[in-house]
């Protein structure tokens, strides 16, 4: 494995590792600090690209006559927010909400006992918090791989994908990319406990958790075959996939069959594996006639998703994130159905950008800023047609 470190990777590093004993043991006050402090400009790189698409969205909606909550709430935010007022909706409904998973709008629910806000303000909260947790999780990554300035450029970089204003919208991809950094980030720095229950997590909240699993999984069994860290890779692998097949298997006890939330997905939802027929016709059809701007857009995020994979590979990435990546795109692009939104699925697949993010760390600050401002700015547009233009969900 390629891994260049450097000074200050070497210092983020040990902010978060275990100290030793002894007088002069910094208290976790310090360390927090120490830490916000070094991830900062990640988190305001961050949060200032995806504060200028918010506020654009909300001029533009609001010289259109519409509301802006409501739209960053719409599509499958509607389904959450559903789900964390009333509950699940049962399997009597030709589109059962049963295929949506329960971490996120249980934290919607949770936040909307506890607080003033309304279900739909809990929505976006919890969404926006976790930005800042999904942008600190690849800033840690990339500044471990490689040093702070990639770190920075990472989180950068996924704010100003085609679709990041979904990151702002009230859907659960943004919570699952949180949990999957963090999870990635505790198995490199072999944290084994921290992974195995940061995945456990992850598998509650999206069914995509089965990329993240395996990587988990097989990860604590090279840990195991070579006798390190005792017990603590086997609490990994028994955590790891507890939540997402807990809640396969209460869907499947509800539905009366085993395959219960997979018969949901198909027969209610459309949604099957295909081995990617369905998306290669698509994308055919796509580049051969004239198209909707979201078509093309989703079709050449798909491109670039194959070419990053490959480039990832040259770069000899850590093999947790080339397989984490892999699974992710197999998954996404092998499934039929929702072809219009399969650029939101792979906004997790955040290794992608690992490539990206280096070259700009080596071409300079002037070049780097260049490039995010180009992509923050088709990132807004993009973001604010996929809300008041395009019908459907982004």
């Amino acid at each position: 494995m390629n891994v260049v470190m450097t000074e200050e990777s070497n210092r983020s590093a040990s902010v978060w590792s275990t100290a030793g004993s002894g007088p002069d043991r910094p208290d976790w006050n310090r360390r927090l600090r120490d830490a916000a402090r070094h991830v900062l400009p990640a988190l305001v790189a961050y949060a200032v690209i995806r504060l200028v698409g918010v506020v654009t969205l909300y001029v533009w909606a609001r010289s259109t006559g519409r509301s802006p909550g409501s739209r960053l709430a719409s599509s499958d935010g509607i389904r959450y927010l559903g789900i964390a007022q009333q509950g699940y909706d049962g399997f009597e409904k030709t589109q059962s909400d049963m295929a949506f998973f329960p971490l996120y709008p249980g934290l919607i629910a949770a936040l909307d006992r506890i607080s003033p806000f309304s279900a739909r303000d809990a929505a976006l909260i919890v969404a926006w918090l976790a930005g800042l947790a999904a942008a600190w999780g690849l800033f840690a990554i990339g500044s471990y791989l490689h040093d702070r300035r990639t770190g920075v450029l990472l989180a950068a970089l996924w704010a100003a994908v085609p679709h990041a204003v979904v990151q702002s919208m009230a859907y659960s991809e943004t919570l699952f990319t949180a949990l999957a950094a963090w999870a990635l980030y505790a198995v490199l720095r072999g944290y084994w406990v921290t992974a195995g229950v940061v995945c456990l997590f992850a598998g509650l909240t999206r069914p995509t958790a089965s990329s993240l699993i395996p990587v988990v999984g097989l990860a604590a069994l090279v840990a195991i075959i070579r006798r390190r860290d005792g017990w603590r890779p086997w609490a990994a692998a028994l955590l790891a996939p507890a939540g997402w097949l807990g809640y396969l298997a209460w869907v499947g006890s509800e539905v009366g069959r085993p395959d219960g939330w997979f018969h949901i997905q198909s027969a209610g939802w459309g949604s099957t594996f295909d081995f990617g027929a369905e998306a290669l016709r698509r994308g055919r059809e796509v580049l051969a006639d004239p198209s909707v701007l979201t078509f093309f857009v989703v079709t050449v995020v798909v491109l670039l998703a194959l070419m990053f994979f490959v480039l990832s590979v040259l770069d000899r990435q850590p093999w947790q994130l080339l397989l984490y990546s892999a699974l992710l795109l197999v998954t996404t692009l092998g499934s039929a159905g929702y072809y219009h939104a399969k650029a939101r699925f792979l906004l997790p697949a955040f290794p992608l950008l690992l490539p990206a993010a280096v070259a700009l760390a080596r071409a300079g600050r002037a070049r780097a800023v260049t490039v995010l401002v180009t992509m923050a700015a088709f990132s807004t547009y993009f973001g604010g047609y996929l809300l008041l233009i395009w019908k459907w969900s982004p």
